[in-house]
């Protein structure tokens, strides 16, 4: 299955090639209003300095995750400094629900931007960022994580990008098209700034979160967006986090049908 999807995959780009999104305009549904933003106000917009934006969510009350590459500036290829960052929770035409600066980054420690084969930074496309203080909101809650996905399931994407920047936007009914150990390959929707935005599926009636976008590409003929497969990656992730000192509690809190602290929101 792997060489399968790699061979397909003749197209991958991060961000960089004019492909086009993978549903047409219509699929889309942007989150205008109080309503409709009821329930994803934990996915906001990433401010990277002057460098542009991506989309990012909260898993616990003060860290978030989002796509490993979005902490380069593509220019350089130079680390972003926490400093320049900031989470804009819920953002909607000028408002946000919190806005946090960032105090920690730290990607999956096999991810390697510099890596030329772009297509195999695609499985560790990760990153979780300690916010500077937490998002006290009740109404702002973190999402849980699903990891075991199969192809074939309905999955939707929650993103800002490019030309909807100002408030997120939704698409309800998208496919993970195939997968194999390291990649999901979904018909979703994607464009410039939707890199890290959070891929939910329904679970027991729950929104879960089973990955961010990395990258889009082409598979079959079509435009597709892919992502990791976090069954083993986001445990990974969550190793390397925790080996830090500022909260060795956080693998507890973030795994998998694990409920999330909602005590100090």
């Amino acid at each position: 299955m792997m060489t399968t999807i790699r061979t397909a995959l003749a197209a991958v780009t991060l961000w960089a090639a004019a492909l086009a999104p993978a549903g047409a305009d219509g699929m889309l549904e942007t989150l205008s209003t109080a309503d409709a933003t009821r329930g994803w106000e934990a996915v906001g917009r990433l401010n990277l300095g002057d460098r542009g934006f991506c989309t990012a969510s909260l898993v616990t009350s003060d860290v978030v995750i989002t796509a490993a590459h979005c902490m380069y500036d593509k220019e350089t290829g130079e680390r972003i400094e926490p400093s320049t960052i900031e989470f804009q929770a819920g953002l909607r035409f000028g408002r946000a629900e919190a806005y946090r600066g960032i105090r920690r980054i730290v990607l999956h420690p096999e991810y390697d931007f510099a890596d030329a084969n772009r297509l195999g930074r695609v499985g560790s496309d990760l990153a979780l960022l300690e916010l500077d203080r937490p998002v006290r909101s009740g109404h702002v809650k973190p999402f849980r994580t699903q990891l075991r996905v199969r192809a074939g399931q309905t999955v939707q994407v929650v993103s800002y990008a490019r030309d909807r920047a100002d408030a997120p936007s939704r698409e309800e009914a998208c496919t993970i098209l195939t997968r194999d150990d390291d990649i999901l390959v979904l018909s979703c929707s994607v464009d410039f700034g939707a890199s890290g935005a959070p891929v939910f599926a329904v679970f027991d009636g729950e929104i879960r979160l089973i990955s961010v976008i990395s990258a889009k590409a082409e598979w079959e003929g079509q435009s597709v967006s892919l992502a990791a497969v976090m069954e083993t990656e986001l445990d990974v992730l969550v190793g390397e986090f925790a080996r830090t000192p500022a909260f060795s509690s956080v693998g507890k809190r973030i795994r998998p049908d694990t409920p999330v602290d909602t005590a100090n929101q």
